[in-house]
């Protein structure tokens, strides 16, 4: 009895491994879905809290309408989307994979105004002051084309964690840039088209019986202004807008 235990406790600790010839294979395929949360990453010009709008800045949809305005802050407030992608896995060695995922997101963007307005009284002698907070809402409907390098650990048993950098292209089909409002009384604010990002995350799979599946956290961040200038109040308080994501995925492989 006292020389069996031995032998039947490590029976018990040996794990199967599912796929072992797996990472050994040229090329993957497979998909992923993700949520996604989507920042606008606003710098407000140097002088925010002195530069004072004449009226040929202030847009209709300010009401009443003011005889000038100031911003007193801008903030950006994220909205929680989705993303559906394609994966193309090649591999480079034991340790490196090349990735292709095109990729097709949703997310749309906030950015929220706090502005102080003046209406010269009769007799101008004397300003009436109020304060409003207006909230701009920016769509977007993004698709992706974002090209990583993967470094991976040593597998152990059936798990591998891993690093990755990358960079990607992101093309807007919600975009306005280029489009003109359907109703006078409301400025839209307006993202240009394209953008490129920098990439990067960590992530960790888990090998089962038929398949490989992933948890992966991606952070994205934009190098371009995408802000379209139009000279009112919206665009000309602020220096540059520039994109930031944060992405959890679930790939199937």
């Amino acid at each position: 009895m006292a020389i069996t235990l031995p032998f039947s406790a490590k029976s018990q600790r040996i794990t199967v491994l599912n796929m072992p010839n797996y990472d050994q294979e040229m090329f993957h395929f497979g998909f992923a879905l993700g949520i996604n949360q989507s920042f606008a990453s606003v710098r407000p010009i140097a002088d925010l809290s002195t530069r004072m709008f004449g009226p040929d800045y202030i847009p209709p949809d300010i009401l009443p309408t003011p005889d000038s305005a100031r911003v007193l802050s801008i903030n950006s407030s994220p909205i929680p989307g989705f993303v559906i992608s394609i994966l193309a896995n090649m591999r480079m060695g034991d340790h490196f994979d090349l990735r292709f995922i095109p990729s097709l997101s949703f997310g749309d963007r906030t950015l929220v105004y706090n502005i102080e307005t003046y209406t010269l009284l009769d007799g101008a002698t004397k300003s009436k002051i109020e304060n409003l907070v207006i909230t701009k809402k920016i769509p977007s409907t993004y698709i992706n084309f974002p090209l990583e390098i993967r470094y991976k650990a040593l597998r152990y048993n059936n798990f591998r964690p891993y690093l990755l950098v990358g960079a990607q292209y992101s093309l807007d089909l919600a975009s306005q840039a280029k489009k003109r409002e359907k109703n006078a009384s409301e400025k839209i604010v307006k993202f240009n088209q394209n953008d490129f990002y920098a990439e990067a995350g960590v992530g960790f799979d888990f090998y089962n019986e038929w398949f490989k599946f992933g948890v992966e956290l991606k952070m994205m961040y934009g190098f371009t202004d995408v802000l379209k200038r139009e000279n009112n109040i919206y665009t000309e308080s602020i220096d540059k807008v520039s994109s930031k994501i944060f992405q959890l995925s679930f790939t199937f492989e």
